[in-house]
């Protein structure tokens, strides 16, 4: 195991907070620190956890920034949190999609900080389909970008190469074995890319319609068209002429199934539901943890749910 580099010195702001706490930056032992031995990651939410997990294996201790059942695109750091990022030893992260945690990296990452949305292009908020341009973006998306880029299988394996590279700069001892994992990973993502593309192929519809407009990656990939209710933020209030012109295509698409997800409130979904005379079900954007399984096994649980409701042979 290579020797840590020194950490970058606390901001003042971050000092206070943790003296304040009394508290140290592993006090509850779930930081990165708390496995000597191990490579410290801290991961921002879950997709990034996941892919840390499988590459990193056995040597690596990884840590959540957004616990379970919270909704990660308005997460707000804690001192203890803040206390993860200056002891980790790589920071996964997403920039544009949390600002506190962008915030958190910006003064306390330095060189240890992994941003994922360097790796792959990421698409324009209102790029394709019915995507609605005026509610698509969130406070932490100056950029106008559409941060779900997980939803691609193929777009992960990519993020998953370019992370086990920068797992084995932190600990060059292993990189072998980072590099064998994410080639692994490759594998079974490759594997649930082709199930997608042969399971969606024959369908009657083409058109989801989502409470959330997070699946443009995944509509975009397999050729589908995305119909959103309210934008990027599942916060964010659809306006009544928003809802009237979903409802109007929803019916001109005969939509059977509007579409929500497991970590808002459904009623939204429900409304149009109701208005069109459709069904609702759960479409999970995997921004949290699934209750069960994993993101592969939430994926092809996806996959069924949109194959029910496109009537796909």
């Amino acid at each position: 195991m290579t020797v840590r580099a020194p950490r970058r010195v606390l901001t003042a702001t971050a000092t206070a907070l943790l003296a304040a706490a009394g508290l140290t930056a592993c006090a509850d032992g779930t930081g990165a620190a708390s496995e000597p031995g191990k490579v410290g990651v801290v991961a921002a939410f879950y997709p990034l956890q996941f892919l840390s997990e499988r590459i990193g294996g056995d040597t690596v201790s990884v840590s959540n920034l957004t616990k379970p059942g919270a909704e990660p695109h308005d997460l707000e750091l804690n001192p203890r949190q803040v206390g993860q990022v200056v002891d980790a030893d790589v920071v996964v992260y997403l920039s544009g999609f949390q600002p506190a945690v962008d915030e958190a990296v910006e003064q306390n990452g330095g060189d240890r900080a992994f941003d994922v949305a360097g790796v792959t292009p990421l698409r324009d908020a209102a790029a394709g389909g019915h995507d609605h341009e005026g509610e698509a973006g969130h406070s932490g998306e100056g950029s106008g970008k559409d941060p779900h880029v997980w939803l691609d299988p193929t777009r992960l394996a990519t993020i998953g190469d370019k992370l086990a590279e920068r797992l084995g700069k932190a600990d060059p001892e292993h990189a072998a074995d980072y590099t064998a994992r994410a080639g692994a990973l490759r594998a079974e993502l490759t594997k649930l890319d082709t199930e997608y593309a042969d399971g969606l192929r024959t369908c009657k519809r083409r058109e989801i319609v989502t409470s959330h407009t997070a699946f443009g990656y995944l509509t975009e990939r397999y050729q589908l068209e995305q119909i959103g209710i309210s934008g990027l933020t599942p916060e964010s209030e659809p306006s009544p002429q928003r809802l009237a012109e979903v409802a109007e295509e929803a019916r001109e698409h005969q939509a059977g199934t509007i579409f929500f997800e497991t970590l808002v409130s459904p009623k939204v979904a429900e409304t149009i539901a109701r208005e069109v005379g459709a069904k609702t079900a759960v479409l999970d954007p995997l921004e949290g943890p699934p209750a069960d399984g994993d993101y592969l096994s939430a994926m092809r649980t996806n996959l069924q749910t949109l194959r029910t409701a496109l009537d796909c042979s």
